[in-house]
């Protein structure tokens, strides 16, 4: 598993396809710029937010985060602590809870820091996080940014050809 791939990849895609759209709308008619533009932006970071909520997708990764890190925990006989993803936003930060010495401490979040998803690991929750949601909103913003610019490139390729007249 993947975050690129199974979490983040999607909203990327559709936000490009979104940036291709509206760049392609908003290049064509320059008194409508300004509104496709926006309604683009805005479709991209609600198609993120989809993405995230009722379609399941963060449901998915973080039980499959959560399911990677209790199999890691299982295989290091420690079965006393608990490994959940920080909730209320849920981020990618993975929170200890359990007895365990300062070595286990150490090596756990050293360990478990390696699980694919996983940005940070700590055994307290007072760190705050970047929410999951707002990185697939930024991903969304830079699927649409690049989305415009190959809308732009394409635009500019017909106006070159334009001038061609046989």
């Amino acid at each position: 598993m993947n975050a690129l791939w199974t979490y983040f990849w999607p909203v990327f895609a559709v936000a490009l396809a979104i940036g291709a759209i509206a760049g392609t709308v908003a290049f064509r008619r320059p008194r409508r710029r300004t509104v496709a533009l926006g309604c683009g932006l805005l479709a991209a970071i609600a198609a993120a937010a989809l993405w995230h909520g009722p379609l399941g997708a963060a449901d998915q990764f973080s039980g499959r985060i959560e399911r990677g890190a209790r199999q890691a925990l299982d295989y290091y006989e420690m079965t006393k602590v608990t490994a959940k993803l920080q909730r209320d936003p849920l981020s990618r930060r993975l929170i200890l809870n359990g007895p365990a010495d300062d070595f286990q401490h150490s090596e756990l979040v050293r360990v478990l820091a390696q699980l694919p998803g996983v940005s940070s690991v700590g055994w307290s929750d007072k760190r705050a996080a970047l929410p999951l949601i707002g990185e697939s909103a930024l991903l969304a913003i830079v699927g649409f940014l690049l989305g415009l610019v190959l809308a732009y490139l394409v635009e500019l390729h017909r106006r070159y050809n334009a001038q061609w007249k046989w």
